[in-house]
């Protein structure tokens, strides 16, 4: 049988993982939890203590612990501490579900921050819109503002490919090209 696994780009030691361009840092961000939140959120909100809106695409999240709005009715909840609400279904009307090793996070920063958005997405950085759930670098991603960096968390097996289009991205930056 073909081994098809060369094929695929190994991925990186996210402990260690560093992208370093001119005007551009790229790094992956680990340790803190993130919960999917599903349903009513104004009862997810009274029970957890939690803003219940969360930010858009390109929407600024401050603090240890903010939401980012992916639906009408969905809410990625991040944080430095484990979230006191258990979860699973809740009879106030929202289901809580952990994801923290579903989901990749990475955070980007440097003056070259809009270039870089420029080619991962056609949205206006300038512009927050009412989900950060959006198609970046050709893939499923959340993509928000954390305290003056761009935060993106996209599925785990895509992160190895979104790495490599990152890589690439940063280098045609430094580079000045526009391919």
């Amino acid at each position: 049988m073909r081994d098809l696994s060369e094929k695929w780009p190994v991925a990186p030691d996210w402990q260690s993982a560093t992208i370093e361009a001119p005007g551009l840092t790229i790094r992956p961000v680990s340790g803190l939890h993130q919960r999917l939140i599903s349903g009513d959120l104004a009862a997810w909100a009274q029970t957890s203590g939690f803003d219940g809106t969360g930010v858009g695409a390109f929407g600024a999240a401050q603090g240890v612990r903010y939401a980012a709005r992916l639906a009408r009715d969905r809410l990625l909840v991040v944080s430095e501490a484990t979230l006191a609400v258990d979860s699973g279904w809740h009879a106030q009307g929202f289901a809580a579900t952990e994801i923290s090793a579903g989901l990749q996070m990475f955070e980007v920063e440097g003056p070259a921050l809009d270039a870089f958005i420029a080619r991962g997405t056609t949205l206006d950085p300038s512009q927050a819109s009412a989900s950060a759930a959006l198609s970046f670098a050709g893939v499923s991603a959340i993509v928000y503002r954390h305290e003056g960096r761009l935060r993106i968390h996209v599925d785990r097996g895509l992160a190895a490919y979104l790495w490599t289009w990152m890589e690439t991205a940063a280098a045609n930056i430094a580079a000045g090209s526009e391919a």
